[in-house]
């Protein structure tokens, strides 16, 4: 069948996350659902799909009020996996050249004021125990890095190089990267290994994985979205309260302190420089200051 073996592809030669495999995997599902019904047309008669049918579908999702954002990415998944029938000769004219993506409306992350979350840092650090000092450590490694919840469940114990300061983060499509960090940062990364050692009973994560939980596990990802949640509702109204919202504080105050936007873009892995800029909004607070100070007329 063309879609599994559609799916074999990205996940074992193109190496994609299991996160990014199960969205295609319903993304393509409801597709062919959807064609079914309405068509009778399988996975095995891809040369009768047009794009007109596509366009069919895509209308039906927007009627059902589907943000344009999932529908985009239902887009961006027939994409390739039109792109996978082509290469493999099972078509040989591709239906989403025709194909449109509708506009977004650009969505402002929000972040947390700089004052309020290191104020609340600051009182953070002083708490002694296991699970103080590994909350603590979680989101001052989210802050100071900028890295992502995946990321941050994945690090290990040998990606920290205290000798150079640096951690070692393995990003999407497995890419490495080398990401700095403070001396005190590394003097909190060995608190909490001092913790972690006396505490957790030993076991092959405990050796291997950097935060665990109580039970010697390595933590997963409602668990960290717990302790951000937890942290920043004492000093945000923002709606949104997750680690992306750190992950785009860190690259808002590193701008608004003079950092440079290509400079940020390798600490946080984009690979374009667009998916780094959306951050640059968030400066305009700090662009109108300036130009009040600095501007004769202002």
């Amino acid at each position: 069948m063309s879609v599994q073996k559609f799916i074999n592809y990205i996940q074992y030669e193109k190496r994609y996350s299991l996160h990014t495999v199960d969205a295609y995997k319903r993304d393509i599902s409801q597709f062919f659902e959807y064609l079914q019904l309405n068509y009778h047309i399988s996975d095995t008669e891809n040369v009768q799909i047009t794009h007109q049918i596509i366009r069919s579908w895509l209308s039906l999702l927007i009627e059902k009020d589907i943000n344009t954002r999932s529908v985009n990415r239902k887009i961006s998944t027939l994409k390739s996996y039109f792109k996978f029938l082509l290469k493999e000769s099972e078509i040989l004219i591709n239906p989403m050249q025709k194909v449109i993506s509708p506009k977004m409306s650009k969505k402002i992350t929000p972040y947390v004021e700089e004052e309020n979350l290191i104020e609340m840092l600051d009182e953070e650090e002083t708490k002694t125990g296991f699970s103080e000092n590994r909350n603590y450590l979680i989101m001052e490694i989210l802050y100071e890095t900028g890295i992502r919840l995946s990321e941050l469940i994945n690090l290990k114990i040998q990606d920290i190089d205290i000798h150079n300061l640096t951690i070692k983060v393995l990003g999407k499509r497995n890419k490495e990267r080398i990401i700095p960090i403070t001396k005190i940062l590394k003097d909190k990364i060995n608190q909490y290994l001092e913790y972690k050692e006396n505490e957790i009973v030993k076991n092959e994560e405990k050796e291997n994985y950097l935060f665990l939980t109580k039970k010697g596990k390595k933590v997963y990802p409602n668990f960290v979205y717990r302790i951000v949640f937890y942290y920043l509702s004492k000093i945000t109204t923002n709606k949104k309260k997750s680690p992306h919202v750190l992950r785009h504080t860190f690259a808002t105050h590193m701008l608004n302190h003079g950092a440079d936007l290509n400079a940020i873009k390798e600490i946080l892995g984009h690979t374009s420089l667009n998916a780094t800029q959306v951050y640059s909004h968030s400066s305009l607070k700090k662009l109108k200051t300036v130009y009040k100070q600095a501007h004769p007329r202002a």
